[in-house]
């Protein structure tokens, strides 16, 4: 599809719950760019007040949106286990898609929503706004810039938590089908930090378990053993008490150690290499105060899609690049379920 170039690009929110709040600043950061033509929600009264509040049509059916709203592109937001039907539907309206983390709950509907978009000739960004905080930004040019040498060992760790009471918000959380559980929603974000950060995974080892009246794990751990040859390790739980304490990422190689913490990995609380850059002095301005486990990278992912959509940029994370993590949790699954080593890819 041609760039648009000569008008502001027509987004739609489809699903306005938790998350969609974020999509909606973004927007408004955007405005420039970004025109909010319509929102989607099957709560009526939902529906209403995000339609009243943005001044623009609701619906309760996305196939009506698509054929009424004509937009260029829509935000799912929707349960993660209904990504896979909405981005094909769009994609058959030659809708551009961008869909929130896990982009699905199952490896195939993941395929399936990359093919469609392929054969519709429209682009399928995946969420990662994680990657855009200033910290992983840090992390992530360290890493490429070799500087830890050898890496040895990589441990993450996600201690947050959600009262049953957040899995009672809807019937949809905590289920196989729609939501996935522990690792595949709430810790998606840091099990992308798996491949983005250290490279490709060989094989991994998961063990779960469930405290919360919930079909999904509330707590895990993974094991991993990457191709270059580091090992890691991976905790999660949503038990957390009284609130969430941590979200980090430790790294430890031949020539530096480095750690990330604070609650959502906004706070570089180590950074030591044998041999110094310009940008180390950056690190204590990149630590940043968050209320949110979101951190504020939404804005940052949505300019990518802008200048994706107006032709002037590559996606920073399309669909291709949202299956290396859903491919990792899958993996995480069949290890867990079965008791095995579940070697990687799942398909040749």
């Amino acid at each position: 599809m041609s760039p648009i170039t000569d008008r502001k690009i027509r987004l739609a929110v489809i699903g306005c719950g938790r998350i969609a709040k974020n999509h909606f600043g973004a927007i408004e950061r955007h405005a420039d760019d970004l025109e909010l033509v319509a929102i989607c929600d099957t709560n009526a009264e939902t529906r209403a007040a995000m339609a009243t509040t943005h001044g623009v049509p609701g619906y309760a059916h996305l196939r009506d949106l698509l054929t009424e709203a004509k937009p260029d592109i829509v935000a799912l937001c929707t349960p993660s286990g209904l990504h896979p039907d909405q981005a094909v539907l769009a994609a058959e309206h030659g809708v551009h898609v961008m869909t929130e983390k896990p982009m699905a709950t199952r490896w195939q509907d993941g395929v399936r929503m990359v093919r469609a978009c392929d054969e519709a000739g429209v682009h399928l960004f995946v969420v990662k706004q994680n990657r855009r905080n200033a910290t992983l930004q840090l992390l992530k040019r360290a890493v490429d810039e070799k500087r830890f040498g050898r890496i040895h060992l990589v441990h993450l760790n996600v201690f947050w938590t959600r009262p049953q009471a957040y899995y009672d918000q809807a019937k949809w959380r905590g289920t196989w089908e729609f939501d996935g559980g522990a690792f595949m929603n709430q810790a998606s974000h840091y099990v992308d930090l798996l491949d983005w950060l250290i490279g490709p995974v060989e094989r991994v080892q998961a063990m779960v378990s469930t405290t919360r009246d919930i079909e999904v794990e509330d707590t895990g751990v993974l094991n991993v053993r990457w191709r270059n040859g580091a090992l890691g390790s991976m905790s999660v739980t949503m038990l957390t008490y009284p609130k969430n304490l941590e979200g980090s990422i430790t790294i430890l190689g031949e020539k530096g150690s480095v750690r990330v913490g604070g609650v959502a990995v906004n706070d570089i609380q180590l950074w030591e290499f044998d041999e110094p850059r310009d940008y180390d002095e950056e690190v204590k301005a990149a630590n940043y105060e968050t209320t949110s486990v979101y951190g504020f990278g939404h804005p940052l992912y949505y300019k990518n899609v802008i200048d994706v959509m107006r032709g002037q940029a590559e996606p920073e994370t399309d669909g291709r690049e949202g299956l290396k993590s859903l491919e990792l949790l899958i993996a995480a699954y069949l290890s867990a379920r079965d008791g095995n080593t579940v070697s990687l890819p799942l398909e040749y």
